[in-house]
């Protein structure tokens, strides 16, 4: 193999003319985010995509039935608008439009009744008894109206915040575990149901503390200020909209190449790897120090998924009417029974009544679907790696609260952890967001390093959910990793 040049010869080979600018291989929201910031700065991008289609986690395809589309991963996106990069390209002028659901997301509990996160922080609190009330409205009122600044110091790396005051304020909120902010700030149980299945959303147990506090809030407050859309036609359009931006800019896109080693890609001054860290290290491991790759290898990766794409002959009958507005609806009732769910899927075993996801993007997006039928999307958590099939417990779950689901099923699509990584390489045993999200990995992915985007090879980037900011669809991993690489050839970088 042809390795890269390293140290002063890796800097001077730099200065020469070769084919790239920067490679980037992975052509999910983060490489393509990469891909798109190095070349607004005149670079000549290629990006190298395994699978036959773009996308990573962002990919809509005809699962079940002719004319019903379904997101193969990532389906909501309340990161998308909210994100700093994305929200700033003019992804509308290149076919993307989002939709917004009546209702962002709603929470049922027994005997029809459900409560709903609403856009007004306000009609949100109104549900709750008058102690929740007031505490709802402190809890998110003072941070919503500046989110936008709050973002820009939450999805960068590590650092001195920009905004100190309203960082603090936000980590005074958010420092405790999602267990014990529930219970401190939300008498009401229906709060604290509402508020628990969004933390669980970090996939880890509701006792870790930062972590899952944290998580919950920036979902609500997501919510609350820029809501939980839909991309009209699929998650894919988004990537579909990323593309044509790119290739507009003069990028170049290969499909359908799975990188065995560095030596296979052309000459470029950079290259950015929308990977997760163990298939870095396989596709670079002649290239990187012994001890890094060793790091990387250690790298946690958490709990799986277990997901259900249906095709449905009519709406979800839901027993509350709030449910059938809404674009997510978390099954799981309270606090306790989603901390137990949780819990469950982490020690490894599966729960017999698990946190259930659920998306219905077919309410609001009449594309997605044959005239008069629905798609909808559900998942639970289950152990790293599980082969075992969770359907009957899913659907036991809807069945809760939409009683008669199972006769609207015309046809189901199931994917097991196993199918997730066989799909898609990066997601390792089946973990969607790019490795554990606790404290300690939060804060030190992939491994302790200043600046974590950046390797021991001068030439070598990682730009995946596996580097800060995290999982999600928002594109800041991608959009770090390419400040770091412009970073590197002296250009002026610039906040988000």
């Amino acid at each position: 193999m042809a390795c890269l040049a390293s140290g002063e010869n890796a800097k001077e080979g730099m200065s020469s003319s070769p084919e790239y600018d920067a490679v980037v291989v992975g052509s999910g929201p983060n490489g393509l985010s990469a891909a798109i910031r190095l070349s607004e700065a005149g670079k000549r991008i290629l990006v190298v995509e395994a699978h036959d289609q773009p996308g990573g986690g962002a990919r809509t395809a005809e699962l079940t039935l002719p004319g019903f589309h379904h997101d193969v991963c990532s389906a909501i996106h309340p990161m998308g608008l909210a994100s700093p990069y994305l929200s700033r390209l003019p992804l509308e002028e290149h076919g993307l439009e989002w939709i917004h659901p009546d209702v962002p997301l709603t929470h049922p509990f027994e005997n029809g009744e459900a409560v709903a996160m609403f856009r007004s922080v306000a009609e949100t609190a109104a549900q709750f008894d008058p102690e929740t009330e007031k505490n709802y409205l402190r809890l998110f009122s003072p941070l919503v109206d500046r989110m936008p600044d709050l973002l820009g110091d939450l999805l960068a790396p590590p650092g001195v915040p920009s905004h100190p005051v309203l960082a603090a304020r936000f980590g005074m909120r958010a420092f405790p575990s999602a267990l014990e902010l529930a219970r401190a700030w939300f008498p009401d149980e229906m709060a604290r149901g509402l508020y628990a299945g969004n933390a669980a959303h970090s996939v880890l147990p509701l006792d870790r503390n930062l972590a899952t506090g944290a998580i919950g809030l920036i979902l609500m407050l997501v919510g609350h200020a820029y809501g939980w859309p839909v991309a009209r036609g699929g998650s894919g359009k988004i990537i579909d909209a990323m593309l044509s931006l790119l290739r507009q800019q003069g990028g170049t896109v290969e499909t359908g190449r799975r990188v065995q080693n560095l030596g296979e890609l052309p000459s470029a001054k950079a290259y950015l790897f929308d990977t997760s860290p163990s298939e870095l290290v396989r596709i670079c491991e002649e290239e990187l120090p012994v001890k890094y790759g060793d790091q990387l290898r250690r790298y946690r990766h958490g709990p799986g998924v277990f997901k259900i794409d249906y095709a449905l002959s009519e709406a979800v009958p839901w027993d509350s009417e709030l449910c059938g507005k809404a674009g997510t609806v978390h099954l799981g009732a309270s606090l306790d029974e989603i901390s137990v769910s949780e819990r469950e899927a982490w020690e490894g075993r599966h729960c017999e009544r698990p946190f259930v996801l659920t998306a219905q993007q077919s309410l609001c997006d009449p594309s997605r679907a044959p005239e008069g039928k629905h798609t909808f999307w559900a998942y639970c958590h289950v152990p790293s790696g599980s082969t075992v099939d969770m359907t009957e417990k899913i659907e036991d779950q809807i069945e809760r609260f939409a009683p008669g689901f199972r006769d609207c099923v015309l046809a189901r699509h199931t994917m097991n952890c196993g199918d997730y990584e066989r799909y898609n390489p990066n997601l390792i045993g089946g973990d969607i967001i790019g490795g554990v999200a606790d404290w300690r990995q939060l804060l030190t992915r992939p491994v302790p390093r200043w600046r974590p985007h950046t390797t021991p090879h001068p030439k070598i980037f990682l730009c995946s959910s596996s580097t800060p900011p995290g999982g999600g669809v928002h594109g800041m991993c991608g959009y770090w990793a390419a400040e770091e690489v412009l970073k590197e050839e002296g250009v002026m970088s610039y906040r988000a």
